[in-house]
């Protein structure tokens, strides 16, 4: 596929994360507009709630867009996400009859500010990238090891807090927990010494479903992607992780991208998860591509200085696809709900330049990365910016999903003083 042309030019760059092949889903406010539903288009944004209000976009009897948030719309289901696809097509398309409507309706992206782009319902997290889970687990148990018997076979995962799901651009505070030295007996209570990234993908239930649910099934109820950072305690996660997993280390924060990328923007990037070692049971088979061909990178920026590249990889590393994880969560007959949120775990590449974590880059702390300023990291220090960056390139575009940005702030000196 070729790119789309839209009379915006900007949408018709080359380097654009936004043509119109992609036409990603949002919520920004400015400071006339209070926040509200927005699509991107080059480097700016149609306000979906004027749009709809002045009857440019007509999908169904009741609005869709009089609230701050994407989960009306996906409720709605595939055929209106189809329609309203469409329908944004038409109207931005190079030669729409309708730009003079439209075209007062865009804002500056420049002039705006992005919030959560729907209601995070629940959060799961998996630890489905093949390099990441064989990287660590070869760190602590030996190459010999390194995967558990049931990794092969299922996807391993854990229930996160939605709760704590902030959007790019929100500051992350360094946790305090129970860390455990190797030289000490017992814990201690303190800031978390070895605070990390985990460089994932995430996906976004627009279906709902009660019982099991076969993989294609769980593949058409998706709505759409996001960047996805997992800040991750890397001591804390040590001291708690036995006998029953990822807890408080987890629990800090989960940053995603402002933009939702639908599915149907990602299609023409359909690709294969990797050979399989030991055949999957039924339910849980590859019936089509269902992984998507994504460059991926992470950069780190000290304080003040300039930001060094440290990983770039690519979502088809992946072993297990998004819909696999959501079959397989549905399989004992938990209920799926509309803006649920599925964390694909951290996605690594075979070579040390294509891991998705300090915790491998820096091989638990044993290799330190020296960065292009002249720093050298282990783990994450106060005042480090993450960014996380994505995109699917076709020919003469690029389907983008913007950055997904967050700063590590101290931790509290008294997390638990009250004004």
């Amino acid at each position: 596929m070729t790119l789309k042309r839209s009379w915006v030019d900007s949408a018709n760059s080359a380097d654009t994360d936004f043509p119109l092949n992609n036409l990603p889903y949002g919520v920004f406010s400015t400071g006339t507009l209070d926040a509200r539903c927005g699509v991107a288009i080059g480097d700016m944004i149609l306000d979906m709630q004027a749009a709809e209000e002045q009857g440019i976009v007509d999908l169904t009897d009741d609005p869709l867009f009089d609230v701050p948030f994407w989960n009306e719309v996906m409720e709605e289901g595939p055929a209106v996400w189809a329609a309203l696809r469409g329908r944004l097509t038409a109207l931005l398309a190079e030669g729409s009859k309708d730009q003079g409507l439209v075209a007062p309706l865009l804002i500056r992206q420049a002039d705006a500010k992005m919030h959560m782009p729907f209601v995070v319902a629940e959060y799961t997290d998996f630890y489905s990238g093949r390099h990441h889970a064989t990287n660590v687990g070869t760190m602590f148990r030996g190459a010999d090891n390194a995967l558990p018997p049931n990794w092969l076979h299922i996807p391993i995962g854990y229930n996160g807090r939605a709760s704590s799901v902030v959007v790019s651009g929100t500051d992350i505070r360094r946790p305090w927990g129970q860390l455990k030295s190797p030289n000490h007996d017992s814990p201690a209570f303190l800031p978390s010494r070895r605070f990390d990234l985990e460089l994932e993908m995430g996906a976004i239930v627009g279906m709902a479903s009660d019982g099991p649910i076969t993989v294609d099934e769980a593949d058409g109820a998706i709505f759409g992607y996001v960047l996805l950072n997992d800040w991750s305690a890397r001591d804390i996660q040590a001291w708690e992780y036995q006998p029953l997993g990822p807890f408080q280390a987890k629990a800090t924060a989960t940053s995603i991208s402002p933009w939702i990328v639908t599915k149907a923007a990602l299609e023409p990037f359909r690709t294969t998860t990797p050979d399989r070692e030991v055949p999957l049971l039924d339910h849980l088979k590859d019936t089509s591509p269902m992984l998507y061909d994504l460059d991926l990178s992470v950069s780190l920026a000290p304080e003040g200085k300039a930001a060094t590249t440290i990983a770039e990889t690519n979502y088809k590393e992946m072993y297990f696809s998004a819909a696999q994880q959501m079959a397989h969560h549905s399989t004992s007959g938990c209920p799926m709900t509309v803006g649920d949120l599925l964390g694909s775990g951290t996605i690594s590449g075979a070579e040390k330049h294509e891991r998705g974590s300090l915790l491998e880059l820096s091989w638990g702390g044993k290799e330190p990365l020296t960065l292009d300023s002249g720093d050298t990291r282990t783990f994450l220090e106060d005042g480090d910016t993450l960014t996380l960056k994505g995109a699917a390139k076709g020919k003469g575009y690029r389907i983008g999903f913007g950055t997904c940005t967050g700063t590590v702030l101290p931790a509290l000196k008294d997390p638990y003083a009250r004004p």
